[in-house]
């Protein structure tokens, strides 16, 4: 989502090509359609590839449930997940 907050609209390789720690073309490409599900993201038809962009500012809420539903299915991206909730509680403890 930070991607597409930051950019305005991108394209699913777009997003893996800007992520900070990689993850598999299809996973990315899986996580955005759901968003577009969801109602998150609007999506539009560019050439042979589908256009993401931002619906709203940020909702957490919806974002999160996004992001666990996918973790659901890949253990890497749950894994990912929950270090980062562990760094940032760390954080914010100090």
């Amino acid at each position: 989502m930070d991607v597409l907050w930051a950019q305005g609209e991108s394209s699913v390789r777009d997003v893996a090509d800007q992520l900070e720690h990689p993850l598999a073309y299809t996973t990315v490409m899986t996580t955005l359609d759901r968003l577009f599900k969801k109602g998150i993201l609007a999506r539009r038809k560019a050439e042979r590839a589908f256009v993401y962009s931002p619906v709203a500012p940020n909702r957490a809420d919806l974002l999160i449930s996004a992001l666990l539903e996918e973790a659901g299915h890949d253990p890497d991206l749950l894994n990912e997940l929950e270090r980062k909730i562990r760094l940032k509680r760390k954080e914010l403890g100090k």
